[in-house]
């Protein structure tokens, strides 16, 4: 009887204190998501890439649509120099059906999204890197071994409704860091925006 209670505060032990996402300083999880253009990629798709500016975001979301021109900013600033977007719609198309995979086609297409724009149809990438609002930023720098570890996670910066006014622009603060290869000084805020959409 003792025997069976051990195990079983042992195994209970093991639930509680198995990590269920990923965190900063941890290895980003690779993955093969389908981009707008029908391609399927994943990290090492792009051999040039040094990191990536990793965004959860999506078409219905207000926040999201309200980030959009800053998103598409940061992908324009910062790709040249080796960390492009690379953006993930996480939602559940039958729960938002406004984030189906062809609504997603028209918006990157009206929007001319010069990044890649893919789509979590099982959501396990979303469940694993423990993204829970879209926009959801995580930034990734490459390792010499081809892995990426995951620098920041969190806002793009502190003021979702009026670009102009952030006084703390989060990504830019931490991509800039990382190409000069400096210490990053904040390394996880809190996200602000539409709560993921999931299918069960």
């Amino acid at each position: 009887m003792r025997s069976i209670i051990f195990s079983a505060f042992l195994f209970l032990v093991g639930i509680s204190t198995e990590k269920q996402v990923l965190d900063v300083g941890d290895t980003a999880t690779d993955f093969s998501l389908k981009n707008v253009d029908g391609t399927m990629l994943s990290l090492k798709s792009n051999k040039e890439a040094k990191g990536y500016i990793m965004v959860f975001t999506s078409n219905s979301c207000p926040y999201s649509v309200m980030y959009e021109d800053r998103i598409i900013a940061l992908h324009e600033k910062y790709a040249d120099k080796g960390y492009p977007v690379f953006a993930v719609q996480p939602n559940s198309p039958e729960k938002s059906p406004g984030d189906a995979f062809d609504e997603m086609q028209a918006r990157a297409k009206a929007q001319n999204f010069p990044f890649p724009y893919t789509l979590d149809i099982t959501q396990q990438v979303t469940r694993t890197y423990g993204a829970t609002n879209t926009p959801h930023v995580y930034i990734l720098n490459r390792q010499a071994d081809d892995s990426f570890k995951i620098e920041y996670i969190g806002a793009i910066d502190n003021n979702s409704r009026n670009a102009k006014a952030a006084s703390r622009r989060y990504v830019e603060i931490a991509v800039d860091a990382l190409f000069l290869k400096e210490e990053l000084i904040t390394t996880k805020t809190k996200a602000i925006g539409c709560t993921i959409k999931w299918a069960d």
